[in-house]
């Protein structure tokens, strides 16, 4: 008896919380399925109406969809394979014995601390930018021809900022993975001479294959929303424009809300079959 009224007043206690997370998630999704079935024009609000399914059908049928979906896969994979293999290089050298270690640590650490916005606006305009950028200065000190990359390789360019920020966060859930390696592991390894690349590839990867799961899924989520990067850097354009900043042109240079609205579900609907792929990847993983 007493324990079911202590489960009862646990969940009287918990019960205001949950309710206010279910709201703060299902208010917004249920306004958003409701405005993407409308005919909702910022320019012509008078003559707002309901149109079912019709705004899905021009997003989808965009043009601009394709490319969009394209240019949001390509940032999630080319990010996920410089963060996930620089941060496994990174955290094997953090994981050595040097001198400093902790401040090492913090400083590569910091990147990740760093807002989106801010990160792209330090990379726009002092180290890529083609007239005073440290990049130029560095080319021009070398006699080789100066890239502007903004212009020439807007792609690359919006891949190395985000992986810069995200390589930290793989480092460190990485490192950490490192340093809870069994030390009669690596003695035992040492005894039977094992070289680098074996101790590498038969003892650290298996040990670390986990972590790289849950890194690669929990970027996978945040980087299908990469935003601030494109806005700050190259404002979108067909070699650069992703789902989120598509859904943004929608709503502020065209007022169209109601395809924006659509365009939202369609990104959560997406963003949500990849997560599902990505769990049960990292249930597999973890039953193995």
């Amino acid at each position: 008896m007493a324990t079911q009224q202590t489960a009862t007043a646990a969940r009287l206690l918990v019960a205001p919380s949950v309710i206010l997370l279910f709201l703060w998630m299902v208010v917004p999704l249920a306004m958003t399925l409701y405005f993407s079935t409308l005919y909702f024009n910022l320019l012509d609000a008078d003559n707002m109406r309901f149109i079912g399914l019709q705004n899905y059908k021009d997003f989808l049928s965009d043009p601009d969809f394709i490319g969009a979906l394209v240019n949001t896969l390509i940032i999630v994979v080319w990010v996920l394979v410089i963060s996930v293999g620089g941060g496994i290089l990174v955290a094997l050298l953090m994981d050595q014995p040097i001198f400093g270690q902790n401040i090492v640590r913090l400083f590569v650490i910091a990147p990740f601390f760093v807002m989106p916005t801010v990160s792209a606006l330090v990379w726009k305009n002092m180290l890529m930018n083609p007239v005073s950028g440290l990049f130029a200065w560095i080319s021009n000190s070398l006699g080789l021809p100066v890239v502007d990359w903004f212009t020439n390789w807007p792609m690359t360019a919006v891949v190395i900022i985000v992986s810069w920020q995200w390589l930290p966060f793989a480092s460190l859930i990485l490192l950490t993975a490192l340093q809870s390696l069994d030390e009669e592991q690596k003695e035992a390894a040492q005894l039977d001479g094992a070289g680098a690349f074996s101790y590498f590839f038969y003892i650290v990867v298996p040990h670390i294959s986990r972590a790289v799961t849950v890194v690669i899924l929990i970027e996978t989520i945040f980087l299908l929303n990469v935003f601030a990067e494109i806005r700050v850097t190259t404002n979108g354009g067909p070699s650069t424009t992703n789902l989120p900043f598509r859904i943004f042109e929608l709503a502020t240079n065209a007022n169209d809300v109601g395809g924006a609205a659509a365009g939202g579900v369609v990104a959560v609907v997406l963003a949500n079959i990849v997560a599902i792929f990505l769990m049960r990847m990292i249930g597999k993983n973890l039953e193995a």
